[in-house]
């Protein structure tokens, strides 16, 4: 009988892409390949042409254990917007320049459309002509929405004069497949990220341990908050709300709006904080956005990089409020109808994006029309603390599309809440529901925080050890081992 050290199957099978295991922060093969990677990266860390080639490669392969070989389709975007961004730069004929910039453009959306909403455009087509177009067999690339919205910003900002592109192809493919935001972002500009890669590979105390805390912190997010209260309440009510009453149906809603919060900025904080450990600082993606007391300052706090990037690329160029007020709205109406169609092919995306385009109007039209009356008001709290319960609710009946698989079901949701109330029930839900209800409170507990609460924190944290940092993160999977499911629940913006 053979006793062999090791299954060399059972270890070349970790190192290649398994649909049903895609490679995500989450995964225990990032711990192994995570510390293997920055060894490698702090050996060169004098040397950066070959800390960047390695960062690459690391990059690269951490995409192919995400999507497979759509790994491809990064490398022939950076090498198309890397040739023509150079081009466009060098470029003294504007109409040539213009040109370039228009054919960049035309192929980043190209390659997203065909991909991401092919089959949607047939779908409508067959349904409003009577056509029998069948769809085709396309499977969604893993970021696909991220990068090309990076490749856009990259290309327009060289056309403005606004960034001079790289000549090194490899600063250019790190840019784009930086690991840690290359699956769900933030989506980041080149301006801010480019210029971090030469430099001197230096991570601080204070950057070791909020890199620390951003990591354990979006981790306890995502896999304790939001993976709980989806797979013990938010899913199955969602998947057929007209089983359960309308208290039921207005506290998934409820937990949805927490559960995609920590879901998606969890995710964020630990790509911040890996990246923060890698010496490179990316901009916050989020800011306590249920505070907000409107919905414009919702949109300054809610997925920030997205928010950023539409009114820089989309609101701003379609003339912004330069030219009247209903010009404004219809700015921003199609500005939101864009972000909602980014977030996916389905009209329940679109209605979202229709939501908040609609209420971002109503709101520019309410402030200019409040600014005079109610300019002592204003400032009181009493009315800080009605505009946050309003527009909070507002963002969560924009949730109900947004989660729902079809406009049907949510529908059906929100005439279970107008009609089907049950508040006789009311205790019996509490009983049944009570360990959700608890992690709610905790989510919602923790956004709540005001920011200077986490300073102390943080002060905190770096009194520990090592060693003693090394305890708490085992404290951390012990905890996730104890409530984790038996299915992994995939993020939620990994369909994006």
């Amino acid at each position: 009988m053979k006793f062999p050290l090791f299954d060399s199957k059972a270890l070349l099978h970790q190192f290649l892409f398994d649909e049903k295991n895609p490679l995500l922060f989450n995964s225990g093969f990032f711990i192994y390949f995570f510390l293997l990677f920055i060894t490698g990266y702090y050996l060169l860390r004098n040397k950066p042409s070959a800390r960047t080639i390695l960062f690459c490669i690391a990059s690269l392969f951490f995409f192919y254990k995400a999507s497979g070989w759509f790994v491809i389709m990064v490398v022939i975007a950076a090498i198309a917007d890397f040739v023509l961004s150079n081009l466009i730069y060098v470029q003294t004929d504007i109409r040539a320049k213009r040109l370039l910039l228009i054919f960049s453009i035309i192929l980043n959306l190209g390659i997203l459309f065909y991909f991401k909403y092919t089959n949607f455009f047939i779908s409508i087509i067959n349904t409003n002509l009577s056509a029998h177009i069948n769809p085709l067999n396309i499977l969604l690339p893993v970021g696909i929405s991220f990068y090309t919205f990076e490749n856009i910003s990259y290309t327009v900002d060289v056309y403005n004069g606004k960034f001079k592109p790289v000549t090194k192809f490899s600063e250019y493919l790190l840019f784009l497949s930086f690991f840690p935001k290359l699956v769900m972002g933030p989506i980041v500009r080149a301006a801010d990220f480019i210029p971090q890669i030469n430099k001197r590979y230096r991570v601080s105390k204070e950057d070791f341990y909020e890199g620390f805390y951003l990591i354990l912190s979006g981790l306890f997010k995502k896999l304790i908050i939001a993976d709980f209260i989806s797979i013990n309440f938010v899913d199955y009510i969602f998947d057929a709300p007209e089983k359960y009453t309308g208290l039921e149906c207005l506290m998934a809603v409820y937990g949805y709006a927490i559960v995609i919060f920590c879901d998606f900025s969890g995710y964020s904080s630990v790509a911040i904080g890996i990246a923060r450990w890698l010496g490179f600082h990316i901009p916050a993606n989020f800011l306590l956005p249920y505070k907000s007391s409107n919905l414009s300052e919702f949109w300054k706090r809610w997925h920030i990089s997205l928010s950023s990037w539409l009114r820089d690329y989309v609101y701003i160029p379609l003339g912004g409020n330069r030219k009247g007020k209903i010009r404004t709205f219809v700015n921003l109406f199609i500005t939101m109808l864009l972000g909602g169609l980014w977030h996916g092919a389905n009209w329940t995306f679109l209605i979202w994006g229709a939501i908040h385009g609609l209420g971002l109007s109503i709101y520019k039209l309410w402030e200019e029309k409040s600014s005079i009356v109610l300019s002592k008001i204003n400032k009181s709290l009493i009315y800080k603390l009605i505009g946050i319960f309003i527009t909070f609710h507002f963002v969560c009946l924009g949730w109900v599309f947004f989660k729902s698989d079809n406009f049907t079901k949510a529908l059906s949701l929100l005439r279970q809440v107008k009609y089907h109330f049950g508040a006789d029930k009311f205790q019996l839900f509490i009983n049944h529901y009570h360990s959700v209800l608890i992690m709610m409170g905790i989510g919602y507990l923790l956004h709540c925080f005001p920011q200077k609460v986490y300073q102390p924190v943080l002060i905190q944290l770096q009194r520990f050890s090592l060693l003693g940092l090394l305890l708490l993160f085992f404290a951390f999977l012990l905890l996730y081992g104890y409530l984790k499911s038996a299915t992994p629940v995939m993020p939620i913006y990994l369909q994006f």
